[in-house]
């Protein structure tokens, strides 16, 4: 085993690097199925976290997005893949250890160590992400990279459905706030990290090409400036700012109102999260062909508001005190914000791409996922500093109907997250009139596209939220570096024709 580059790969180690490829799934999958989403709120919960603490926590997938760029200029400066990929995995997934050890602390202390280690940990992933994302892009063949990443996507999607149910359970029979419930999280952590160091081992035994000779020094921040000078571009990124500061400021919060606010267990909302992840699978799909035969704005014009509904429509489970109908509300809303948070996914992607003039797809893409990171990492503090305000505050309505027959009340009575519902929804509402002043133009292809999502909503979904998909497009494309060489030559070859 040697982590340093290969000059030549013979087809029977790039076989063998394939087949290791799906099996790495299997461990990274487990990984994140048991120390990330819902997981990792509730320990926060059963930490004695405050709604500021929950806030900046769940920022943290998110805020790491943004040294993506540093990341691919080491990349590019070390040219050492696979070395970067595996030391970044270890460090990151040794803070699980230091979060497993929190269960059995109390205080602020716990706390701080608890959001430290996160935060180094989503560091390292986005370091890692980059590496690897390029690295297995020379890897895999490009006719065989569908067919690997489907068997990827099948090993994630299984795994992560088991864990994330054994864990529901293992939740379920211990009691909240008891011994028994810290040592259940501090389980789930410490074979996180195992599943995740052994993801590490595994990834050290596969091969990886010699990067390209470097062509000097590139500028990424060139590269991402022309989108910026593109009015219509200007203004998609204007409703993806405004749509993921309506989405994050109350979504990510969702376990925490149904554990403190409902008063039911954690397990409940990791069934919920599962029930999500399905509905956004079976609905890409489906929304793939929406976009084909109308248009990606007509589809966000649909799935948008469905979502933002969904949210608003939360604010139903704290009006009842049956829990049979509170369950089945709860499982409603994440079946229907589940499937229309994925055609939200889809076709904004779509209309990134088809707004970038030709060649220039990956610094617009990457771009939006630039401004899509910043803008849903900001949106959760936002939210966690607004809560006390909202808590200590109640609005009572009563709508009444009187007959002769007699009087029928319909009282409403919103307090603390439900506030936070209703500006979500008012803040939706803006990002929909923002997504109807793009002119959307030019064509893409959708089927690989669709094939990428899909493979991408099962590794995502570590924002803490019970929603799958939301942080499926803050993934910097791994040819962007790739981009920013050819823009090099080919401002070296105008300056040369120049000159003669």
């Amino acid at each position: 085993m040697t982590l340093a580059p290969q000059a030549e790969i013979s087809d029977q180690e790039r076989e063998h690097g394939l087949h290791l490829l799906v099996l790495e799934a299997a461990f990274s999958s487990g990984t994140g199925a048991l120390t990330s989403g819902v997981i990792l709120t509730a320990f926060a919960l059963h930490l004695g976290a405050s709604n500021l603490w929950v806030g900046i926590l769940v920022s943290a997938p998110f805020i790491t997005q943004l040294l993506q760029l540093p990341a691919i200029s080491l990349v590019e400066r070390l040219r050492a893949r696979k070395r970067i990929a595996v030391i970044t995995s270890l460090i990151g997934r040794s803070m699980l250890l230091a979060m497993a050890a929190t269960a059995f602390f109390t205080g602020a202390p716990a706390l701080v160590a608890f959001l430290l280690a996160q935060y180094v940990l989503c560091g390292m992933s986005a370091f890692g992400a980059c590496a690897w994302n390029a690295w297995i892009r020379d890897l895999a063949p490009e006719n065989r990279l569908g067919s690997v990443f489907a068997r990827r996507t099948t090993w994630t999607a299984g795994i992560t459905l088991v864990a994330g149910l054994a864990a529901a359970f293992i939740l379920e029979n211990t009691a909240d706030g008891s011994s028994d419930r810290s040592i259940a999280f501090a389980g789930m952590f410490v074979f996180g990290c195992l599943t995740g160091l052994m993801s590490a081992g595994v990834v050290s035994r596969i091969p990886e090409p010699v990067m390209p000779a470097p062509s000097g020094r590139i500028s990424l921040l060139e590269l991402l400036r022309a989108p910026l000078a593109d009015l219509n571009f200007r203004r998609l990124l204007a409703f993806v700012v405004s749509w993921q500061v309506a989405v994050n400021l109350a979504t990510p919060f969702f376990t925490v109102f149904i554990v403190r606010q409902l008063g039911f267990d954690v397990s409940l909302v990791m069934v919920l999260s599962a029930v999500s992840q399905l509905a956004n699978l079976f609905a890409l799909r489906s929304w793939g062909t929406l976009t084909d035969r109308f248009s990606n704005k007509s589809v966000l014009q649909v799935a948008a508001p469905a979502y933002i509904l969904g949210i608003v429509a939360m604010i139903g489970a704290s009006q009842s005190s049956n829990q049979a109908f509170t369950i089945g509300w709860l499982t409603f809303l994440h079946v229907l914000m589940g499937a229309s948070v994925a055609g939200v996914t889809l076709a904004s992607t779509n209309i990134a791409l088809k707004l970038s003039p030709k060649g220039a797809a990956t610094a617009y893409v990457a771009t939006n996922a630039m401004a899509i990171a910043l803008a849903a990492g900001v949106a959760p503090i936002i939210g966690g500093l607004l809560a006390d305000f909202f808590a200590a505050r109640k609005l009572e309505l009563l709508l009444s109907w009187t007959s002769p027959s007699g009087t029928l009340a319909f009282p409403l009575r919103l307090s603390h997250w439900d506030f936070y519902f209703l500006l979500a929804g008012v803040l939706g509402l803006y990002a929909m009139h923002r997504i109807s002043l793009v002119a959307e133009e030019g064509e893409i292809e959708r089927r690989e596209l669709v094939q990428k999502v899909v493979g991408r909503t099962w590794r995502a979904i570590r924002n803490g939220s019970s929603i799958a998909g939301l942080r499926a497009l803050t993934e910097l494309p791994p040819s962007l570096a790739r981009d920013a060489r050819v823009r090099l030559r080919l401002s070296r070859m105008r300056k040369r024709r120049s000159l003669q």
